[in-house]
């Protein structure tokens, strides 16, 4: 990490943050939305949104230790 900038991650994170934030925040109205089709289709929705939040971090986490050997 020498040579990047102390804040540049620090911004990318806040990003994908406040974009999930959004996310979260239309979840409940497109789950009922879902709902209406299938419990089934609404429940996996929510657990997909849930888990690519950790994922979006997990990978970003992984690329930047590929970058930093």
């Amino acid at each position: 990490m020498n040579n990047r900038s102390g804040r540049s991650p620090a911004i990318a994170a806040a990003i994908i943050f406040f974009g999930f934030m959004l996310l979260f925040f239309a979840m409940p109205a497109i789950m009922l939305w879902l709902a209406d089709f299938s419990p089934w289709l609404a429940a996996a929705f929510g657990t997909l949104a849930v888990l690519s939040f950790f994922l979006v971090f997990w990978l970003r986490a992984k690329h930047q230790r590929g970058q930093d050997l």
